[in-house]
């Protein structure tokens, strides 16, 4: 499809040229807007200022627009302005809204009235705090494009299938990871529930695990959960000492193996001279940062020839640890 040889069409198309956009990208944009090529370039021009003007850095422009080429045919003062001046009332830091905004530029395409407060709304009902529904929507500005009947109410439901009926309990898993509304129920959330069922987590645990960790629960079971499993089993941890490490500390399912858990696990055992089962008894050790905490407090004990168990080297922070043992600079 080529771009519209009326005056107008040529009128937009050098508008967005003069701005650095290349002809397929143009091509692009009018293929997915069809009012673009209508839309008069005085007003594209006001649209585009008025985003810079709000803080969005111009070489991000382009892209903000070629993701969603309908801000520039919006009525500056019937659409993009309430919207944003709405957005500027739930920030709480500069430059906040115009971050949301490149992110997800369609948010600005979206109704105040239509979209924003029924949504503000409803997670209010949740007992989201209203200082908090101004991150929520900031960090995942996607949030406002999802259907409150299908989807959100959908992830509620599941939530509350875990036994978060409670009040206040949903909303605060929803702050804490505002990106778990995006994830399929059925493709994602409840196989990854059903999972660490089987590893044996109990019901509390999985509401420990949906209220402290929920990205844990937003993680695909065959890509990561599981091969993180099998990993701490060709490892040396029975099934029983793997479901204790979980509970203790779910993110050691999602966390990078090659990266984070197999260094550990090698530092453990080569360099520590520790046995496997020592960490099922001190699931800590699999958060405390090997380099800044693990090598420095093993190679601060060794100097002084110190013996302890692993629990007792890890039970503390880097203060107490000093006190404890006497190691004083």
């Amino acid at each position: 499809m080529e771009i519209s040889t009326s005056q107008n069409g040529s009128s937009i198309m050098w508008f967005f040229r003069d701005r650095g956009f290349d002809d397929k990208t143009i091509n692009d944009m009018f293929k997915r807007c069809k009012r673009l090529q209508g839309v008069e370039r005085e007003r594209a021009s006001e649209n585009w200022a008025y985003l810079k003007s709000i803080g969005i850095q111009e070489r991000k422009l382009p892209y903000v627009v070629s993701k969603c080429p309908k801000i520039l045919t919006l009525g500056l003062n019937e659409k993009l302005v309430p919207m944003v001046q709405c957005l500027t009332t739930l920030g709480t830091k500069p430059r906040e809204v115009a971050s949301a905004i490149a992110k997800f530029p369609h948010i600005l395409s979206h109704s105040v009235e239509e979209k924003l407060c029924p949504l503000l709304a409803f997670f209010q009902a949740l007992g989201v705090p209203e200082r908090q529904l101004g991150r929520m929507i900031l960090l995942n500005p996607r949030l406002i494009s999802y259907s409150i009947e299908s989807k959100l109410t959908e992830t509620v439901d599941f939530l509350s299938s875990l036994g978060l009926a409670r009040e206040g309990m949903i909303g605060k898993v929803l702050v804490k990871h505002p990106f778990i509304m995006g994830y399929s129920v059925p493709n994602r959330l409840r196989p990854t529930a059903e999972f660490l069922k089987s590893v044996g987590l109990k019901e509390l645990d999985l509401q420990m695990v949906a209220v402290k960790f929920p990205e844990v629960i937003c993680r695909d079971v065959n890509k990561i959960l599981k091969p993180n499993f099998n990993f701490l089993k060709r490892s040396g941890f029975e099934d029983g000492q793997i479901a204790t490490l979980v509970t203790s500390y779910p993110p050691i399912l999602i966390k990078s193996i090659k990266n984070s858990l197999e260094p550990r696990i090698r530092f453990l055992v080569e360099v520590m001279g520790r046995q496997i089962d020592e960490v099922a008894d001190c699931p800590d050790f699999f958060r405390h940062g090997l380099k800044k905490s693990l090598e420095l407090r093993h190679k601060l004990l060794k100097e002084k020839n110190i013996t302890c168990s692993l629990r007792e080297m890890l039970d503390c922070n880097a203060k107490k640890f000093r006190i404890k043992f006497g190691l004083f600079a």
